[in-house]
């Protein structure tokens, strides 16, 4: 069974040149109690703080705060992206990221050979492979521009290979920051069912989104992270009014698929 277990985990990152008065300044100003001197007496930004949690499957969490509290961070330590400096993170079960959907692709690859590559890295069969093959061609509709080199693809070429390929592989953990809603108006809507289904095969969900609606229509748990902590952890029905600070009765008047 999927699960995510997380104990006193803490990131930072160092200000390089932090020893400079008026970057220090800056800095200070900017991130307000978040900065530190770590054993090399090197300025860090603390963007994750000792932050403790348990996932279990049926968990739909939403990662809520305001730009720079520390939820991508999360996120990203989460999909093994940023190494913890301090605390541990145990994750049971396979896991796909919706953070850069075209994170690791090879701009001198063709668009085929960069799906194959991301299979051969994830182990799957040949017989895997081929079907991941056939349902990302379908749903990118790149047609014969499958087999040119990714250099040649526009932003939006590349943005829907990138997301076919992230959405064709069914995980029991997925993770996403912010609400994918990319793109034309077509795609925009085809994008959107496919996520909805990937997002309800998934047995554990984590969100980064601003989106109250998001919260409220797919998530049971809710993670408030301010200033690189998790300040408070709840239900949709408990946190939203307090971190909102107003009434959000109409969010859950009616039932949410």
């Amino acid at each position: 069974m999927p699960h995510i277990q997380v104990d006193h985990l803490s990131i930072s990152f160092p200000l390089y040149h932090g020893s400079a008065r008026s970057l220090k300044k800056t800095a200070g100003r900017l991130l307000s109690g978040r900065l530190a001197e770590d054993r090399n007496h090197r300025i860090i930004v603390q963007a994750v703080r000792d932050v403790s949690f348990t996932i279990k499957p049926g968990d739909r969490v939403g990662l809520l705060g305001h730009n720079g509290a520390g939820k991508t961070t999360l996120l990203r330590a989460l999909a093994g992206i940023y190494e913890p400096i301090q605390g541990n993170i145990r994750i049971q079960g396979t896991l796909s990221s919706l953070l850069e959907t075209t994170l690791g692709m090879n701009g001198e690859l063709t668009g085929r050979e960069n799906i194959r590559l991301r299979c051969l890295f994830n182990g799957f069969s040949a017989k895997r492979t081929a079907e991941i093959e056939e349902n990302v061609q379908e749903f990118s509709e790149l047609d014969s521009y499958l087999d040119m080199p990714l250099r040649t693809y526009s932003s939006g070429m590349t943005l829907r290979l990138g997301f076919g390929l992230a959405t064709a592989i069914n995980p029991q953990i997925l993770m996403m920051d912010e609400w994918f809603m990319t793109g034309d108006a077509g795609f925009i809507l085809k994008a959107t069912a496919r996520l909805e289904k990937l997002i309800q095969t998934a047995q554990i969900l984590i969100i980064s989104t601003h989106l109250p609606s998001v919260i409220a229509t797919w998530c049971n748990r809710v993670f408030w992270m301010d200033q690189g902590y998790l300040k408070m952890q709840g239900t949709p029905q408990e946190i939203l009014p307090i971190y909102l600070g107003k009434d959000c009765s109409d969010l859950f008047a009616s039932d949410k698929t």
